[in-house]
């Protein structure tokens, strides 16, 4: 009993000593975390989580210009204009948006093509610079802490909870981790603050009214289903609408919309629609293993658009999938060719290398794949191409590290593990 009372007594003074204000609204919250962890945090993460959702748009590099002008145009008049704000477009059909720690923003070329001006855009990169501003993602990773430490007291536990290196601990949790489903309030104050950075930006706030109304006209509609990820974390309702235009009330009707500057920022996602459509049904029939059929709309899509690499990427895993090797390591390397910053093209052409015992080009491919994104299925066939080159060492330090991530790949990196054990 007094190990418990000297354990919530330190978790009271924990909680006194982690209050924190919150940069734009001035109230005391908890906050576990400094601010040069929280940016040194989004700093790693952003380029991983990039990778793992997409890597860059790069098909029109303008429209990454286009956005971070205007992301930049909203950071320099919020609260924390000093943070190392970033702004990127994803190569993702998703609709979706999000802010790492520290000011790191993505916004998905799927979401784009659903807003119809600047002061729309404007919304959406002033309602994520908000939640990097007023600390959220902090916040919650502060209460999550707490959490961890209640339960502690009411288990009894006999350890500290450690949770030291918050730098170290998001490498361990991967990206995704820390792009937080904020809670209501955080949500509204993301909407209020955002209008007013918009207003001070010379944007229109009623842009954030509209952007709302048509959230909450899709999740009414049958297209709500494509939108799940953006809805679970951007849960529209109809009070969101009305809270918005109260707040516009209170700042200035003028402001621009930048309509025309808008629509021909995006007017290269626009031509391509019917090339991602294509692509998108191409995956629909991966899904329902109708590999044929999706071989030739993988083709159609790159006639309609031959710059995107993903749809190369796809014709690679289709070709693999029928033992086509040679044909598939051409796909993967026009992949590579058109989008050289993405994970995936090099681990896969280096897997068809392996495949046709390229070991050379195999281990280059796989190894410049993790410069990008560390993976389990890097570590493992690298393993395996230096096991057959009877580097037995280098193989085994490889599969030790894929077997720690567990699962399928894990399980194979184990016996590897475990074969070569017994050789020696």
């Amino acid at each position: 009993m007094i190990s418990r009372a000297l354990t919530a007594a330190g978790l009271a003074v924990t909680l006194l000593s982690g209050c924190a204000v919150n940069p734009v609204t001035g109230k005391q919250e908890l906050s576990l975390i400094s601010q040069g962890q929280e940016v040194a945090l989004g700093e790693k993460q952003y380029p991983i989580t990039q990778q793992q959702q997409g890597g860059e748009y790069v098909v029109d590099k303008s429209l990454q210009d286009y956005v971070s002008r205007v992301g930049q145009k909203l950071a320099r008049v919020s609260d924390q204009p000093q943070l190392p704000y970033e702004f990127v477009v994803l190569n993702n059909g998703t609709p979706n948006a999000w802010a790492l720690p520290g000011g790191k923003i993505a916004v998905n070329r799927g979401l784009l093509t659903l807003l119809e001006d600047e002061a729309e855009l404007a919304a959406v990169l002033g309602h994520e610079i908000v939640h990097a501003a007023a600390r959220h993602s902090a916040a919650a990773m502060s209460q999550q802490q707490v959490l961890g430490a209640g339960l502690a007291v009411l288990g009894a536990a006999t350890q500290s909870t450690g949770y030291g290196d918050l730098v170290s601990l998001g490498g361990q949790l991967g990206g995704s981790a820390y792009i937080a489903r904020h809670g209501r309030g955080d949500e509204l104050e993301a909407d209020k603050y955002g209008m007013r950075y918009m207003a001070a930006a010379g944007y229109n706030p009623q842009g954030a009214v509209e952007l709302q109304r048509k959230f909450v006209k899709l999740s009414e509609g049958s297209q709500s289903g494509g939108l799940a990820a953006l809805f679970a974390s951007h849960p529209p309702s109809q009070a969101r609408v009305d809270a918005n235009i109260a707040h516009a009330k209170k700042l200035s009707s003028g402001g621009a919309t930048n309509r025309a500057a808008y629509q021909q920022a995006i007017a290269q996602l626009k031509r391509d629609a019917d090339a991602y459509a294509t692509y998108d049904k191409a995956l629909a029939a991966v899904k329902e293993k109708q590999y044929d059929r999706a071989l030739n709309l993988t083709r159609q899509a790159q006639r309609q658009q031959p710059r995107e690499a993903a749809f190369f990427q796809l014709e690679g895993d289709l070709l693999a999938q029928k033992e086509q090797y040679q044909a598939a390591h051409g796909a993967y390397d026009k992949a590579v060719q058109k989008n050289p910053g993405l994970f995936s093209h090099w681990l896969k052409r280096g897997l068809m290398s392996a495949q046709l015992n390229n070991y050379t080009d195999a281990e280059r491919d796989l190894t410049r794949s993790m410069r990008y994104l560390e993976t389990p299925h890097a570590h493992y066939f690298l393993g395996q191409v230096y096991e057959k080159q009877g580097n037995v060492q280098t193989a085994y330090g490889h599969y030790q590290t894929a077997a720690k991530a567990g699962g399928e790949i894990g399980t194979k990196a184990q016996a590897r593990m475990q074969a070569l054990g017994n050789k020696g």
